[in-house]
């Protein structure tokens, strides 16, 4: 749980730093190409290849850090996703036992969150990861959660908060009677 929580938090820290870059570039250009008022300057250049180049020029100074930022995260994001790549488990399908042994313990209801985090009320159809497969979610019983179609496409590949994680288990308490079956959520050690 504890890995699964750090794993989360890093990634929602990389895409706010992201939007912070954006906006931070987004600021700097426009900031670059307001007009400057240096009346006691005297007069500004004379042709438009001067004004387009003093203007370029201004750009280019005012992206340097917010791009080189962008650049290195860039770089972070590349490197998680070559781990979460080396992380995949070889087997992608749940086996027929392991699809048999979730949706039993699921009692055919899919188990995923609805409106006002309560229990989605209907019938599961499908075995997904609760962990993403694609980010290096193990293919076992402890990664198995039984979905309706709806649930499974909401969910997508994203990495739930700990927070769902916390609020699966607890729901998982009131119809699972082996408290080491109530856990969710498995990653595979790299290799």
């Amino acid at each position: 749980m504890l890995e699964l929580k750090r794993i989360y938090w890093s990634r929602q820290v990389l895409r706010l730093a992201y939007a912070a870059v954006i906006v931070w570039l987004g600021v700097s250009v426009v900031l670059a190409l307001m007009p400057k008022t240096n009346e006691a300057a005297g007069p500004g250049p004379s042709s438009p290849a001067e004004v387009f180049r003093g203007m370029s020029d201004e750009v280019l100074a005012a992206v340097i850090a917010p791009g080189a930022f962008a650049l290195v995260l860039a770089i972070a994001a590349a490197i998680i996703g070559a781990r979460d790549v080396r992380r995949r488990d070889p087997v992608r399908r749940f086996t027929r036992q392991q699809r048999r042994d979730g949706m039993a313990r699921a009692d055919g209801r899919c188990e995923m969150e609805a409106g006002f985090r309560r229990r989605c009320s209907r019938a599961a159809e499908h075995g997904d990861h609760f962990y993403p497969w694609s980010k290096g979610g193990s293919t076992s019983l402890q990664n198995f959660v039984a979905a309706c179609a709806r649930c499974n496409r909401a969910k997508s590949a994203r990495i739930p908060s700990p927070g769902q994680q916390e609020r699966m288990e607890r729901r998982r308490r009131e119809y699972v009677k082996h408290e080491a079956a109530v856990s969710v959520g498995e990653r595979q050690p790299l290799p």
